[in-house]
């Protein structure tokens, strides 16, 4: 049986460390209906920072105004101290923030390398030091690099939708709900891999429901309810919070 190492949390950046990514009073609606309601988000470079919530918090949403998919109905969203909130979102990727969507939402009639190679539409084409690291983190993509990727697993579809956006050399990596539909040892391995990807230099946002998993890996995190924030602090404070325990864990307080 395959041995699964339990994500470590990587050596947490100061407290100095420069705020790479400010959401500054971030309202964002749908129609009538607030899905953001004012919230303060800040994380610093080289941090990994856990975004929880349950369905329906904001959490999907966030990550979408910051990747330039959805435009704030007021509030800032800054990367490297520049505005970028109502950029068009191929900017986006061109400023060095990635996405990896809920859904995974592979090009399913592509080549996993052709899925790859898409990720590096903004050189031009995709430089082979970027595709060996790719291939590299996620050797199952390596096995499977002529395979169609509709044909993938929905483990193999997650790592493939991550190294696609990887490909694009983020300095930010947004990831969400990586976890999700996935069997216990193959997010073991995942969550791995993103401790990985932060050792290497990559900053990452983590959207996730796997409250636990999420919490040992981030060095921070954030609590969404309907639209808000309503916790926050080091990661290790609230995997330990009673009120996270009972409400995400399923313990009692």
């Amino acid at each position: 049986m395959t041995s699964v190492t339990e994500p470590q949390l990587a050596p947490a950046p100061t407290t100095t460390a420069p705020a790479m990514l400010e959401l500054a009073g971030l309202h964002v609606s749908y129609g009538a209906i607030a899905a953001l309601k004012g919230i303060d988000v800040t994380v610093r470079r080289g941090e990994v920072v856990a975004l929880l919530g349950a369905n329906g918090a904001g959490k999907s949403t966030t990550l979408r105004t910051i990747s330039g998919l959805l435009r704030p109905a007021s509030g800032e969203v800054r990367f490297g101290g520049q505005r970028i909130d109502g950029v068009p979102a191929h900017q986006v990727v061109g400023l060095g923030i990635g996405h990896s969507p809920e859904g995974r939402r592979v090009f399913a009639e592509m080549t996993v390398l052709e899925n790859l190679r898409m990720g590096a539409y903004r050189f031009g084409k995709a430089d082979h030091v970027d595709l060996d690291r790719v291939l590299t983190l996620f050797p199952r993509l390596a096995e499977r690099r002529r395979q169609i990727a509709g044909t993938l697993s929905g483990g193999e579809q997650q790592m493939l939708a991550i190294g696609r956006a990887l490909m694009g050399r983020p300095e930010l990596l947004l990831l969400d709900e990586p976890s999700m539909g996935l069997a216990p040892i193959i997010v073991a391995q995942l969550f791995e891999i993103i401790r990985e990807i932060n050792t290497q230099g990559t900053t990452v946002l983590l959207v996730e429901q796997n409250a636990a998993q999420a919490l040992k890996l981030a060095h921070r995190g954030y609590v969404l309810e309907t639209g808000e924030i309503r916790m926050h602090g080091p990661a290790a404070d609230l995997l330990h919070d009673p009120r996270i325990r009972e409400a995400y864990l399923g313990e009692g307080a």
